[in-house]
């Protein structure tokens, strides 16, 4: 492909990945307003969330191996198909548990967007070009986590548009690049033998399901000590041994397990489940507590987010030139987590009261802390293992990090959700008639429904709690970040390689020749014959 019709075939793919992010980011600042408007809990707000994630990040290895099978042009449109479809619905959602649902649906889609999109990229550029046409993707990132939060914002505060339009805004963006890639991507279907591990999938799936609804439920639906917890976590546990075993015996696990064999990779991805727990977890509950506690509009509240976007944007992309100037990525890799973990323990300092200059400098910390950790751990992966496993170990990766994001979602929800409950209570007690002007239920105005029926100073009390509730859930953040700065310190810095990913393969499929043929003409390691002849074999193409 001449570099005219790369950029043609570019537009419609980062198209497509504009779409997958903005759907993402859109919606954050809209689900309080979305939660409150179909009389939701904060339970289901975490869902809203966490029911994409879940979907995507279980359905992404399918998708790849489908790549495989399939014509890649077919399947990327495919998935934008089932993406419009889940938007749509969505949008039309009446009831909470029903765009739950329909979120569900919408993260099917995202999930082949997420994958094919790399995989196409990857088929019709080399490696050693594809730095060229990098500055275009992270554009394109930039630019959805920006412009999601703001547009959101404006959505929701535009009344002849709603929040419903968070749903729909993406709809024309994905059936333009339906007919980009349509007319501009032109690639060859070529078709390996594969086995899809749809076993191991499932069982991951169910795992991690199991082990969210505990999470969600324990404490309100029932206690964290009972019959239902134990069932939940043994189920979790269960399904957890069945998908090791799984990934044990499969042709084509989903997840490697050989690739934990490598210090490195094993690190990165222990780092990169807490990286994830940053990136989600920070952006869900950000929004709420700006317009909750501080009583910002949703696009007030998208427009204080640019410190910390800009702070990850600034951050990658100098680390990025330094680190190709100068070889070295670690001290870079350390600065990030630490900057992660800094990031959080000043934003759980915050309450319904601080000031939000203070607020942006915290955020704009995290945000460089992110931008630093995020790329340079699937560096730090890609330039250490094998060749042949480097589209392995970068979903795996990219896998756990959604996997830590999903599960962080889940956990902090839950962590702010009972710790509001017990503020109100603890509130509720101490002012003369105010649970009687709530009916007694103390505990339950926790849920954001509440807010549209609440009096006046019961009103004020619930959005105090939030404010004062959210600093714990960071809290619970800068611990976790403890564990990927200790990982990153454990990961052994080896020099960067100059060799592009094809011709690292090709140098161990010669590798393998030459070892085969010291092994048929008797030699050993240094040359010296021997008297042991092996039988020939025949190095792996793959």
């Amino acid at each position: 492909m001449t570099h005219r019709q790369v950029l043609e075939a570019m537009s419609g793919l980062m198209l497509a990945m504009f779409v997958a992010f903005l759907s993402s980011t859109v919606v954050s600042n809209a689900l309080p307003t979305i939660i409150t408007d179909l009389r939701g809990t904060q339970n289901q707000y975490t869902w809203v969330v966490t029911a994409t994630l879940l979907s995507s990040t279980a359905s992404t290895p399918i998708w790849g191996k489908l790549a495989d099978l399939f014509s890649k042009k077919l399947l990327i449109q495919l998935s934008i198909v089932v993406f419009i479809a889940g938007s749509m619905l969505a949008g039309l959602a009446q009831t909470v548990e029903t765009l739950i649902a329909w979120r569900a649906l919408q993260g099917l889609g995202l999930g082949g967007l997420q994958a094919l999109v790399q995989i196409a990229i990857a088929a019709m550029i080399s490696p050693r070009e594809r730095g060229r046409y990098a500055g275009l993707m992270g554009s394109v990132f930039a630019a959805a986590t920006v412009g999601g939060p703001l547009i959101g914002g404006v959505l929701v505060d535009t009344s002849w548009l709603g929040w419903r339009w968070c749903f729909y805004v993406g709809v024309p963006f994905a059936a333009i690049a339906l007919v980009l890639l349509q007319r501009t991507l032109h690639l060859p279907v070529i078709r390996r033998d594969v086995t899809i591990d749809y076993l191991g999938t499932a069982f991951l799936a169910a795992g991690v399901s199991a082990l969210l609804i505990w999470v969600t439920l324990a404490g309100h639906g029932f206690p964290w000590v009972s019959v239902q917890s134990a069932l939940f976590l043994g189920g979790a546990i269960l399904a957890v041994v069945a998908f090791l075993v799984t990934e044990s015996r499969a042709a084509e696990p989903i997840v490697p397990l050989r690739l934990f064999r490598d210090r490195t990779t094993t690190l990165a991805i222990i780092a990169s489940i807490a990286v994830g727990v940053a990136m989600f977890g920070s952006t869900v509950f950000l929004g709420q507590y700006l317009q909750i506690s501080r009583g910002f509009s949703p696009t007030e509240a998208g427009l204080l987010t640019i410190p910390m976007v800009g702070g990850l944007v600034l951050s990658s992309t100098v680390s990025g030139l330094l680190i190709t100037r100068f070889g070295r990525w670690k001290a870079y890799l350390t600065a990030g987590s630490v900057l992660v973990m800094a990031g959080f323990g000043l934003l759980a300092t915050i309450d319904h009261e601080t000031d939000m200059v203070l607020l942006c400098v915290f955020l704009f910390v995290l945000g460089a802390g992110i931008g630093m950790s995020m790329q340079n751990l699937v560096l730090a992966v890609q330039n250490t293992v094998a060749a042949a496993d480097l589209g392995a170990a970068s979903s795996a990766v990219a896998f756990f990090r959604s996997l830590g994001g999903t599960v962080g979602v889940a956990v902090l929800g839950a962590v702010l959700s009972n710790h509001v409950g017990d503020l109100v209570q603890d509130r509720l007690t101490g002012m003369p008639g105010a649970a009687q002007a709530a009916g007694g239920g103390a505990v339950g105005l926790a849920d954001l429904a509440d807010l549209a029926d609440a009096p006046a100073p019961v009103e004020a009390l619930i959005r105090m709690s939030y404010g004062d509730a959210t600093g714990r859930i960071f809290l619970v953040s800068a611990v976790v970040s403890v564990v990927a700065v200790l990982a990153v310190l454990f990961i052994r810095e080896v020099a960067l390689r100059t060799e592009t990913g094809d011709e690292r393969e090709r140098a161990e499929r010669s590798d393998a020749v030459r070892i085969d043929t010291d092994r048929i003409e008797g030699r050993d390691a240094d040359g010296e014959r021997t008297d042991e002849v092996a039988r020939p074999r025949q190095p792996m193409v793959r």
